[in-house]
């Protein structure tokens, strides 16, 4: 017996989710316009002083720009409503994009240490004073658009990698500004592509990060904190009427939007529907879960073919944490949070 219906999904939190959306895609939107008006900007500098320098920042703010315009999309694409072919909604996209712009990160990085060696070992002239104005500029531009990307959600993975963009070429403009001086009152030019590497190990940890955040959440990990084994040990002890609970799966569709699904054991005769409630309850109030299929059992697991209660139970809820009894029973079955689901006929729905 299953429960298919009646998700126990927290509409103030569906609003909220709502909200934050919509004030996502405004902030990245100002942010994309800064960044593409000064990207114009350098251009036409470059062009009327004849300044490599200029032309080749523009190009790196032109990459920026992209990304920029890239999480806008995303944001944008978020706020549809989920479909026939998109059960879960859009946000995804989201976490997609944030992975990409990471990965882009790495690249940047890469042609900017590629550049700062070879004019270490072959310096070029630079005109400080250009530079200087520029870099001024590029900076007032960039922190403008820190703060509006800054007072977004910080639980959003493609805001925070759109905030990454900025963020490098704001240290980029500091690391330009003290260069200028540098080279105004000394003449050393390789102050510049020290001070650029030193950008670059600092923008090379956060883009790791975010990569790592990102895949995390695009291989259906579970929620930081919550513990698959755990959830259902709590659920055991403290919600009455269950007998056992496994093959508990628990994952992110978004940090902001956990899913589950698993298996309760109940006595015949005994109320399921309140079970179900009860457990739904529990998981959105202790764990944050507000999606979760709750496919109910009476003496024997439909999967495993074994009594509820036998060894698998807990070692099928760790799964996922290097149980090394996992398939000790002979079970056949995907345990993929979505091959499983299907399995069951029992696939969450969209909030």
């Amino acid at each position: 017996m299953s429960d298919h219906h009646g998700h126990s999904h927290d509409h103030g939190d569906h609003d909220h989710h709502d909200h934050a959306a919509h004030a996502s895609h405004k902030r990245l939107g100002i942010a994309a316009a800064l960044t593409g008006l000064f990207m114009l900007a350098e251009i036409a500098g470059g062009l009327i002083s004849g300044s490599l320098a200029l032309l080749a920042d523009a190009g790196h703010m032109f990459v920026d720009f992209a990304g920029l315009v890239l999480a806008f999309a995303a944001a944008r694409l978020a706020l549809r409503p989920a479909d026939a072919r998109r059960s879960y909604g859009y946000d995804r996209f989201q976490i997609l994009v944030a992975y990409s712009n990471g990965l882009v990160l790495f690249g940047i990085t890469a042609v900017i240490v590629y550049e700062a060696w070879r004019r270490f070992s072959e310096p070029v002239e630079i005109l400080a004073g250009p530079m200087l104005a520029v870099a001024v500029a590029g900076l007032l531009v960039n922190i403008a658009a820190f703060f509006v990307l800054h007072g977004g959600d910080k639980e959003d993975l493609n805001m925070r990698g759109a905030l990454l963009h900025v963020m490098g070429d704001l240290l980029g403009s500091v690391a330009a500004i003290v260069a200028s001086l540098v080279i105004l009152a000394t003449g050393w030019t390789q102050i510049d592509p020290i001070l650029s590497v030193l950008v670059c190990l600092l923008i090379l940890t956060n883009a790791w990060r975010l990569v790592r955040e990102s895949a995390h959440v695009l291989l259906e990990g579970a929620p930081a904190g919550v513990d698959g084994a755990e959830v259902g040990r709590q659920l055991s002890a403290r919600v009455p009427g269950i007998e056992d609970v496994h093959h508990v799966h628990v994952w992110m569709i978004t940090p902001r939007r956990r899913a589950a699904t698993l298996h309760v054991c109940v006595p015949e005769g005994a109320d399921g529907t309140a079970v179900v409630r009860r457990v739904k309850a529990m998981l959105s109030a202790d764990f944050q879960i507000d999606h979760a299929t709750v496919e109910l059992e009476h003496g024997r697991c439909a999967d495993a073919g074994t009594t509820c209660g036998g060894d698998h139970v807990h070692d099928h809820a760790g799964h996922d944490h290097g149980s090394g009894h996992a398939h000790a029973h002979g079970h056949h079955h995907d345990h993929g949070h979505h091959g499983h689901d299907h399995a069951h006929g029992a696939l969450p729905r969209p909030a």
